[in-house]
C-alpha cells in the first residue's frame, strides 16, 4: 500500500529526514510516535504528497501501487485528491459553509456530480452521528463534532489511505477517545489504511502496529 525507501528531506541547513524507510499493508492502522521535532509531520506531508523528498538521494516512494517519484504536480494534485484523505489537529473547516458544504468540497474538486457528491456527504455524516448537524456551520459545532465532519471530509473520495496529524490534539479526552474507535470502525467498514502521527499513548497502543521516530529516521 505504502513503500518509502530513503526518503531525505532538509529545510536550508537542517535536515529533518535522514533516509526513512517504511512499508505500510493495506488496511493497517499505523502509529508514528516520538519526540517534537523527529520528522513526524514532514514525513506525513511527504507521504501524502503536500511535500517532496530530495531527488538528490536515491529514494522509491509509492502509494496504492503508483510511483509518485517522478509525477508532475498537475498529476500529484489529481492522485492526492483522489487517493489521499487528511485529518489534521485543527479540524480546518471553512467557516463560511455548512457540515454538509464542507464535507463536499474535495468531491467538487475532483468534479463529482453535485447529488451523488451531497448524498454520499449526508451518508457519511449520518454514519458519524451528525444527521442532525449537516446544516450547521463549524461554530455551530462542538469540537469532537467539527472533528467528525473533518472525518467525513477525508472519506468523501473513498481514498485509499487516510493520513492524519495528531487528529485528536485538540480534543478532549471523552472525545480523543470516541474518535480512535471511529477510526478502527471505519476501517473494518471502508477498508481504507490509516497512517496517524500522535502523542497519544492510547491511540498508538491501538494501533495495528506503532513507529517510533528519532532524529529524521524510524528506530
Amino acid at each position: 500500500m505504502i513503500i518509502a525507501k530513503n526518503i531525505h528531506k532538509s529545510y536550508g541547513e537542517v535536515t529533518v529526514l535522514k533516509g526513512v524507510d517504511l512499508h505500510i499493508k493495506k488496511g493497517e492502522v499505523v502509529a508514528i510516535v516520538g519526540p517534537s521535532g523527529a520528522g513526524k509531520t514532514t514525513l506525513l506531508q511527504i507521504l501524502g504528497t503536500l511535500d517532496r523528498p530530495e531527488k538528490k538521494n536515491h529514494f522509491e516512494l509509492t502509494l496504492n501501487n503508483i510511483s509518485l517519484k517522478n509525477i508532475s504536480d498537475r498529476e500529484i494534485s489529481t492522485f492526492r485528491n483522489t487517493h489521499i484523505g487528511f485529518i489534521f489537529q485543527f479540524h480546518q473547516l471553512l467557516p463560511e459553509f455548512t457540515a454538509l458544504e464542507n464535507v463536499c468540497i474535495p468531491a467538487f474538486i475532483a468534479k463529482k456530480n453535485k447529488k451523488e457528491a451531497e448524498e454520499k456527504a449526508k451518508e457519511l455524516l449520518q454514519f458519524l452521528g451528525l444527521e442532525n448537524r449537516m446544516h450547521h456551520k463549524p461554530n455551530q459545532l462542538s469540537g469532537g463534532e467539527q472533528q467528525r465532519v473533518a472525518v467525513a471530509r477525508a472519506l468523501i473520495n473513498n481514498p485509499a489511505v487516510i493520513l492524519a496529524d495528531e487528529p485528536s490534539g485538540n480534543l478532549d479526552s471523552t472525545s480523543a477517545k470516541n474518535l480512535h474507535k471511529l477510526f478502527f470502525e471505519l476501517r473494518d467498514k471502508f477498508g481504507q489504511t490509516f497512517v496517524l502521527v500522535t502523542h497519544n499513548k492510547e491511540l498508538a497502543a491501538m494501533s495495528d502496529r506503532t513507529l517510533t521516530m528519532k532524529d529524521g529516521v524510524i528506530v
